[in-house]
């Protein structure tokens, strides 16, 4: 709608829609997947955002209105995704739609009472903040839609989700709000030769965060590859700590944990059977499961030690040392690992009809052994995947 009324009437103040969608479009361009798999293009929505909350020109009054700016930053994201999809990256439907909605809103709180004048009384330090409080309420909205959107595509709980998109705004989102602000203000007074010089400290720090988000998937490589000593050994199956860290990240993310959790949580589940190595007669096929308590604990606390070694966080050594004692007495994470380790081996051994049966004798160890929020959280993160399973109880 606001392509066609745009279309119907004619652009006002060509010249800054203009630049204002070059600059969305160079943003998308630079587009990246940032840390935990964010969309992230911090330049383009500084751009989107300064657009909506732009009132004068180098001393002169702008006329655009808010369907004016939806439609400059939709034909401009839009242009910018082509490169990205025809690329095989996908059109990211959610990242656009967040980006015409959370700029549709900061327009909407703007434009109409900046263009009847409602804000001539405000001047210097004051209309500044009120730039920055409108931006602030702009990303609250985002981390809201952002949240919404994840849950409605993963059915995952909504308050963890939001309460992850909050703890990232102080990063790479504080950055963008404060160039939208600072962008709006200089083109306000010196005109649109402010864009490229304000664009040059947001870009570099977009590079800091793409080297930290290289280091990050580095770090997890690594941990990936000391995970894999058991299975080169002959201690573990191929493949088993990286179905028990998948299976275990979706189970915490089903029981609600923080993403600083979940990284702990994956990891520790990637090394939960790095203890094995110092036995020297492997188990049978890497299943301490079946093992006596006083074994796996001392296999458990074998495995915290070569973690601790290897100088990975500590609350992903104290997981992997007390993922054998007594549910009651284990943090959640080792509540997780254990739960799933535990069936992921069960379900290896029980055959065709493995997935069931594990589940039946998770269910039947939740008096001690496994916790019974994480046995179900685990029966529909399953079923969710295409298993049928029978009702608790």
């Amino acid at each position: 709608m606001a392509l066609a009324g745009t279309l119907w009437t004619g652009l006002d103040d060509r010249g800054v829609a203009l630049a204002f969608g070059i600059l969305v479009a160079v943003g998308e361009l630079t587009r990246w997947s940032g840390a935990e798999g964010r969309e992230s293009a911090p330049l383009g929505a500084a751009g989107a955002l300064s657009y909506a909350l732009l009132g004068e020109n180098a001393g002169q009054a702008t006329h655009h209105g808010v369907l004016q700016v939806v439609a400059v930053v939709t034909a401009a994201a839009l242009l910018g995704c082509v490169p990205h999809v025809a690329g095989g990256a996908g059109p990211c439907a959610d990242h656009l739609t967040r980006r015409i909605l959370t700029v549709g809103f900061a327009a909407l709180c703007f434009q109409p009472l900046y263009n009847q004048g409602k804000f001539l009384e405000w001047g210097g330090p004051a209309y500044a903040l009120l730039l920055v409080a409108l931006l602030v309420l702009t990303a609250l909205c985002d981390a809201v839609l952002a949240a919404a959107m994840a849950r409605s595509r993963t059915r995952w709980p909504f308050g963890p989700l939001l309460r992850d998109e909050l703890r990232a705004m102080p990063g790479i989102g504080s950055a963008v709000c404060a160039t939208g602000a600072v962008m709006a203000l200089a083109v306000a007074v010196v005109g649109l030769w402010a864009l490229p010089l304000f664009c040059l400290p947001l870009l570099l720090t977009q590079l800091s965060f793409r080297r930290y988000a290289a280091v990050r998937v580095t770090y997890r490589q690594t941990i990936a590859s000391l995970a894999r000593a058991t299975e080169i050994a002959g201690y573990t199956p191929a493949g088993h700590a990286r179905r028990v860290a998948l299976l275990s990240r979706a189970v915490g993310r089903e029981l609600g944990l923080s993403e600083p959790d979940l990284t702990v949580l994956e990891y520790a589940a990637l090394m939960h059977d790095i203890g094995q190595l110092s036995l020297v007669d492997p188990v049978p096929a890497g299943a301490t499961a079946v093992l006596p308590a006083a074994e796996q604990r001392r296999i458990a606390l074998l495995g915290g030690a070569v973690v601790r070694q290897t100088g990975v966080d500590a609350e992903v050594a104290v997981v992997v040392e007390r993922q054998a004692d007594p549910y009651r007495e284990q943090p959640v994470p080792a509540r997780i690992v254990r739960a799933v380790n535990a069936y992921e081996e069960m379900a290896r051994e029980a055959g065709a009809t493995g997935p069931l049966t594990a589940l039946e004798k998770l269910r039947l160890g939740t008096a001690h052994d496994y916790q019974p929020e994480v046995v179900e959280s685990l029966a529909r993160v399953l079923l969710r995947g295409g298993l049928r399973l029978p009702q608790a109880g």
